[in-house]
């Protein structure tokens, strides 16, 4: 296997927790991109949005996967608009494996619509918006993805027992 597993996804496909699951599985660190952000700012994603704008947010992004370039046996799962930049896409190929993480527009609102930290969704928690956002979202997370895992309706563990499998034959 590569030195790093790279998680991505849209918001609410399981990434954080599917990234706890695998790192416990495989006996790595596991990191979390936007908690990481947070603590190097002191400031919770929202209030960076907030306060400095998404592009701050991203370029923020860019930054921490370049820190995490030398970086050997991590889980690192990453905010769901990580993959839009192709020099981030870039830099999660050369540093390891990039595993792509889906799930429905149903299962994403479920999953997120009692969280308020999600500046990308303020006002428009509904079914049509995440499934538009999702659309516009799909074709570059799918040109990112080294491999596809679904995770509706499945445990962290089945989803993580399925993401080694598939990478012993990457």
């Amino acid at each position: 296997m590569k030195q790093n597993i790279y998680l991505i996804g849209f918001m609410g496909t399981g990434k954080s927790t599917v990234s706890r699951s695998l790192a416990s599985l495989l006996g790595y660190e596991e990191i979390d991109t936007d908690e990481q952000i947070s603590r190097q700012q002191n400031q919770s994603i929202t209030e960076i949005f907030e306060k400095q704008g998404e592009q701050v947010f991203r370029e923020l992004e860019t930054a921490l996967l370049v820190e995490l370039a030398g970086a050997k046996h991590k889980i690192i799962s990453c905010g769901g608009g990580m993959a839009m930049r192709e020099e981030n896409v870039a830099l999660m190929r050369k540093n390891g494996s990039v595993v792509l993480l889906t799930a429905e527009p149903g299962t994403i609102l479920e999953r997120v619509k009692q969280d308020k930290g999600r500046p990308v969704l303020n006002g428009n928690m509904n079914l049509e918006y995440i499934g538009s956002l999702l659309a516009q979202r799909n074709p570059f997370y799918q040109a990112a993805g080294d491999l596809v895992v679904a995770t509706d309706g499945r445990s962290p563990d089945e989803i993580s027992k399925e993401i080694v499998k598939k990478m012993k034959n990457l």
